[in-house]
């Protein structure tokens, strides 16, 4: 009996194909190829495993792959896994959870900070050579210390932002979550509250929830006029989870003072969304968890739940 087909794409490391290539024949496609493409549907065809970024597996893909025993998301997200198709078909689902918490954290909260003391705008106010004198006071920013986080989703990453706030910069923590988490209460002073208290009451607003039926647009167009005139707004979740049609015109109409974005309800974002054409608004390219250590670390991760489930085990990290 030959060895298992691996089927990776999109960003898996060499040294977790190389792990992978130990007991696996294991074909790589650097980018994630459509099922259009003859070589990479052959190759899916006759997959026991796939393991990549973000690439979307619903009915109609897994009608090609009738081999397959596991997809193995190198992500901590996992909307664009179809679980109840996967669950249906006996297949299982992994994503990547801890592996990326701090790395993720840290590029969430240089955001706030970002967004907050309008880094990258005064950045450019240098190398344009416009610093001659005293910058103008229409380049102000606003104070993060002692001031009020309001992390909606307060998940792994949630937690790390908020220790990062209250021990670096003496914030106050607010958070909404489907459950009270009491070690965090304890850890780090946060507060459980009702969402619309939290944006009411939040200097700074963060959502850090997954993107599911309940989450689509939760950050609607009443959702940001709840929020402060002078908060800051950051999105570190998925694109989905804000109507980013109301967050531009919340910006627009100073409803909120600025906002910081890492994520995209389509990625990559357009060159003519209108988030871009705001100065003060930092907009980043998904770049969460993106370190080459980290990196590194989530695709070996992922590579062992495939090997497990290709062992005959459950995958750790099954969803």
């Amino acid at each position: 009996m030959g060895k298992p087909l691996v089927v990776a794409y999109n960003r898996v490391s060499r040294e977790a194909r190389e792990k992978l290539a130990e007991t696996c024949e294991v074909r790589y496609f650097e980018q994630s190829e459509t099922l259009e493409d003859p070589e990479f549907r052959e190759a899916v065809a006759g997959a026991s495993a796939i393991i990549g970024v973000e690439y979307e597996v619903d009915e109609a893909f897994l009608e090609q792959a009738p081999c397959l025993r596991i997809a193995a998301n190198v992500s901590v997200g996992y909307d664009n896994l179809d679980l109840e198709a996967l669950s249906t078909r006996g297949v299982y689902a992994s994503n990547t959870p801890e592996v990326l918490n701090d790395t993720t954290a840290d590029a969430i909260f240089g955001l706030l900070l970002a967004a907050a003391r309008r880094i990258p705008e005064t950045d450019r106010y240098v190398k344009d050579g416009k610093w001659q004198n005293t910058l103008p006071d229409d380049y102000f920013g606003v104070d993060v210390h002692h001031r009020t986080l309001g992390i909606i989703g307060m998940g792994r990453i949630g937690e790390a932002i908020a220790k990062r706030a209250r021990f670096g910069f003496d914030m106050n923590i607010l958070y909404y979550n489907r459950s009270r988490k009491p070690e965090a209460e304890d850890k780090y002073g946060a507060s459980w509250t009702e969402l619309e208290p939290l944006l009411e009451q939040s200097d700074f607003v963060c959502t850090m929830t997954p993107l599911t039926k309940d989450t689509y647009h939760l950050m609607d167009e009443a959702a940001f006029r709840r929020m402060k005139a002078s908060a800051v707004f950051i999105n570190g979740s998925r694109g989905g989870v804000v109507d980013e049609e109301a967050l531009v015109k919340a910006i627009q109409e100073r409803w909120i003072w600025n906002a910081g974005v890492d994520v995209f309800s389509e990625e990559p974002v357009p060159s003519g969304h209108p988030l871009l054409k705001f100065p003060h608004v930092v907009t980043l390219p998904h770049i969460g968890s993106f370190t080459e250590e980290n990196e590194n670390n989530m695709s070996l991760r992922a590579a062992e739940n495939v090997l497990q489930v290709l062992d005959g085990k459950e995958p750790q990290d099954q969803l």
